[in-house]
């Protein structure tokens, strides 16, 4: 299992502050692989608000009941307000991604409200995007080296990611269609499952009976990505943590996430990650 977290002032008590509008208390990232299972249960919930956003895999949630479960999947995030319950999981077999965050202040409800979230919903779909994630890493360096401003930095970078979500929520990107719903989670599904094949987005598309315009534009305002993009994204993904987890070489793991071309692989891996696998792997081993 890979994390990275940070909090403010180094503690790791939830806590409510009013002194502000909007306070960021922490923030970081979960990522599982062979890890079996990440359970969290708060039956009296937390002081503050949190936003968990799911960009790979799924979670497990019981929402007001421990016997309920609502299996949420990656594009969607889930918010828990102070003194929800809190019960949910995350498991390796699922290789679920996750970011939080969490806040409080005087203030949260309101913009809240501004952004898009009604008080009673806990559920949104706000598709994935590597922009998301470059806010969220973002968060937990400003609580990690806690610079000059960084308090103020931090809730900056929390209303920008906000923002984000509200234009995608407010954006008209998914047709209420049982078919169009089925075909995408289909690609979803088969893309994720053969990422490091060949896979031939025209070819896929004509399989279906869909005309690639229309499956890449559909596909597009389903997942927030194209197809190319959410392969890419995933292999991606996979070489950094087998990067992370194992002394594969990048050579191997070039081929291992579905790129014989190591040279091309290493250009895409800097493009999407700000480092080669071997800047990468060197930074990682200095922690």
């Amino acid at each position: 299992m890979y994390m990275n977290t940070g909090y403010l002032n180094h503690s790791h008590m939830d806590f409510k502050n009013k002194s502000r509008p909007l306070i960021v208390g922490s923030c970081g990232t979960y990522r599982l692989s062979s890890y079996p299972k990440l359970p969290t249960y708060r039956p009296k919930g937390r002081l503050d608000y949190q936003i968990i956003y799911i960009t790979a895999g799924c979670g497990h949630f019981h929402f007001d009941n421990v016997d309920n479960e609502t299996i949420v999947p990656a594009g969607n995030i889930v918010l828990y307000r102070p003194k929800e319950l809190q019960k949910y999981e995350y498991y390796g077999e699922d290789k679920t991604e996750v970011y939080w965050v969490h806040f409080t202040g005087s203030n949260v409800k309101n913009i809240l409200r501004q952004y898009g979230f009604p008080d009673k919903e806990r559920v949104f779909q706000i598709g994935t995007s590597m922009e998301y994630e470059r806010i969220f890493k973002s968060i937990i360096i400003e609580l990690q080296h806690c610079q000059n401003d960084y308090e103020e930095m931090l809730v900056l970078l929390l209303r920008h990611l906000l923002i984000n979500f509200h234009r995608e929520l407010t954006r008209e990107h998914i047709l209420k269609n049982e078919y169009l719903d089925q075909e995408m989670n289909t690609a979803v599904t088969y893309f994720s499952e053969n990422y490091n094949q060949n896979i031939n987005i025209e070819d896929y598309a004509a399989s279906r009976g869909m005309s690639v315009s229309w499956f890449i534009r559909n596909f597009k305002k389903y997942t927030g990505s194209t197809p190319m993009q959410f392969i890419v994204g995933i292999r991606i993904n996979n070489a950094q943590m087998l990067l992370d987890a194992t002394t594969y070489s990048i050579n191997e793991i070039s081929k291992i996430v579905g790129y014989d071309n190591q040279l091309y692989f290493s250009r895409l891996f800097h493009k999407l990650k700000g480092y080669s696998p071997r800047e990468y792997r060197k930074l990682r081993n200095k922690f």
